[in-house]
């Protein structure tokens, strides 16, 4: 059996960031924390763009039905400031919402900050795509992602996507015995 190869999108929504005034360490902390789970081959499709509702809208639409993604990790645009429309352009393309990430993301972040009830992580739904906002901070992404992933993989499989194994060192995903 040939295994598909994943390809997940990552998305950095930022203003000053995609204006070059200063690097994304984001999504670079998604790719590197990705790499450091993953053993299963796995294709980045990268995008760093402005918090700009319609773009973000347009964006994750592309990686679910034009490129396929199997899962979407999006990182800033989640707080509260005027600008902040990750969550709302998550809602809006999703079938359906997945809200237990986000209350676990909060419930996680809220150990290190008490201003993580600020932040509207969400997770969602689109065709066979799983999308999960996440904060824009580096080191709450990792904390975010290290909650979450054990469930990524189960979600993925029960949307027929590809397999995704980890390294059980490093991150256990759950898949009920058959």
């Amino acid at each position: 059996m040939t295994r598909q190869i994943a390809k997940i999108g990552i998305v950095t929504v930022s203003d000053r960031a995609s204006a070059g005034v200063y690097e994304d360490l984001s999504g670079k902390a998604i790719i590197d924390t990705l790499n450091y789970y993953l053993t299963s081959d796995w294709h980045s499709e990268y995008r760093l763009i402005p918090d700009e509702q319609p773009l973000i809208e347009q964006t994750l639409r592309e990686l679910c039905d034009e490129q396929g993604c199997c899962l979407i990790v999006t990182t800033g645009g989640t707080g509260p400031a005027k600008r902040d429309v990750t969550p709302e352009a998550t809602e809006a393309v999703c079938d359906r919402m997945m809200p237990g990430f986000g209350e676990l993301m909060r419930t996680e972040s809220l150990k290190y900050v008490p201003t993580a009830i600020l932040s509207r992580q969400t997770a969602g739904l689109r065709g066979s795509s799983l999308i999960i906002n996440l904060p824009g901070k580096p080191k709450a992404i990792r904390q975010c992602l290290d909650a979450v992933f054990p469930a990524v993989p189960y979600c993925i499989d029960l949307m027929d996507g590809p397999y995704l194994q980890c390294n059980e060192a490093v991150i256990k995903a759950f898949r009920p015995k058959s």
